[in-house]
């Protein structure tokens, strides 16, 4: 699978670990940074994400900064980025199960390197399951998109 990931200077170990531990599971990779552990700004590595999203260089994203907040509210900005904010198992499956997330925003003060692993991997494996009821509301989403960000329908 193509995944882009990014970070802030908060979750730049974190990145860099998912990162080495996707390529070596066979996955093609996009880095956007940040590439060191300077302090940067997160809406800008989350906007980097959304865009290689966006643009088709990736199927899924992961974002990482200090608590996931910051990233995920800037992530969800960009007509057609679903973030979820995710720190147990259950919520980044079914992010994607139901919700049908593209990008998963972790917390790296939040959680740690092997919960990360294991969080990114139910994320990576989970398929949107297509019931009615969340395409529905998938749509919704879409037009509160559309309505309120002059974004186009990317439901």
């Amino acid at each position: 699978m193509r995944i882009v990931i990014g970070a802030d200077h908060r979750g730049y170990e974190l990145k860099g670990e998912l990162a080495a531990h996707l390529e070596a599971l066979g996955h093609e990779v996009e880095d956007v940074g940040t590439t060191t552990p300077e302090p940067v700004d997160y809406p800008d590595f989350a906007e980097a994400v959304g865009i290689a999203l966006r643009e088709g260089r990736a199927e899924r994203g992961v974002l990482v900064c200090g608590s996931g907040v910051g990233a995920v509210v800037a992530a969800n900005k960009l007509p057609g980025v679903r973030a979820g904010l995710c720190h147990d198992a259950y919520s980044a499956r079914q992010g994607v199960e139901h919700d049908d997330i593209n990008v998963l925003v972790l917390g790296a003060d939040v959680i740690g390197r092997e919960l990360a692993l294991a969080l990114v991997a139910g994320y990576l494996d989970a398929r949107f399951d297509g019931e009615a009821r969340h395409r529905r509301r998938l749509e919704k989403v879409a037009a509160l998109e559309v309505r309120y960000g002059g974004g186009k329908d990317t439901a």
